[in-house]
């Protein structure tokens, strides 16, 4: 019998965005990394640097290509895209309620929280999760017996390692682990996932920074 091959999954969240606004900008088009974010991946792409990678693919979103640029040009890759990797939608998209929660307590906005295991404002965990599960198999197919990047953004990946642990999806968002530039790593036996690790290759770079911040 042929031995199972071991395929190692990194998920990457991006780096920080300019945002001096705070705007909780999902999917907006127009919000690209900071000087800071770009630093974040810059270190993603050096830990990355002489790993056996094979397929390369991220969010079409701007700040996650902009991620995955620098881990294209250390290992000799381009950047792929995939819709499924794409920022979560949310119905609060474009507002300022991170910034300040107060804002919530608004009809306008409080009707929409009627439900967080849904979560009632935004894109199912379910679907979030389903998504996510179908572009890293795929990721897992294509570099069989190898590695694959993907960048993400922080709730398709929370949601993921969530679905592939066993968790429930809803969850305090203050509890992800999933920081900026982060890289979840799962790595398969077959088609079996069988570890979960976590690094921040730029952590050095983040003093003081809650784990949620960002998008």
């Amino acid at each position: 019998m042929t031995p199972a091959s071991r395929t190692l999954v990194h998920v990457v969240r991006h780096g920080e965005v300019d945002n001096p606004g705070r705007v909780l900008y999902g999917r907006l088009e127009g919000y690209h990394l900071s000087p800071l974010g770009e630093a974040m991946a810059q270190r993603v792409a050096e830990s990355m640097a002489g790993r056996d990678v094979v397929h390369l693919v991220a969010s079409p979103l701007e700040r996650a290509q902009q991620t995955a640029a620098p881990i294209g040009a250390v290992l000799g890759l381009e950047v792929g895209s995939d819709e499924r990797l794409i920022e979560a939608g949310n119905t609060f998209e474009g507002t300022t309620v991170g910034a300040d929660p107060r804002q919530l307590l608004r009809w306008q906005h409080l009707r929409r929280l009627r439900n967080p295991t849904t979560p009632s404002w935004g894109e199912p965990y379910r679907d979030i999760a389903s998504r996510m599960l179908a572009a890293v198999s795929q990721a897992r197919e294509v570099a069989r017996g190898h590695e694959a990047v993907l960048v993400s953004h922080q709730l398709p990946i929370e949601t993921l390692r969530r679905t592939i642990e066993g968790r429930r999806l809803w969850h305090n968002p203050r509890a992800r682990q999933c920081t900026l530039a982060s890289v979840t790593t799962i790595t398969y036996l077959g088609d079996d996932p069988v570890q979960l690790d976590y690094a921040e290759p730029a952590a050095d770079l983040l003093p003081g920074l809650a784990p949620g911040a960002g998008t």
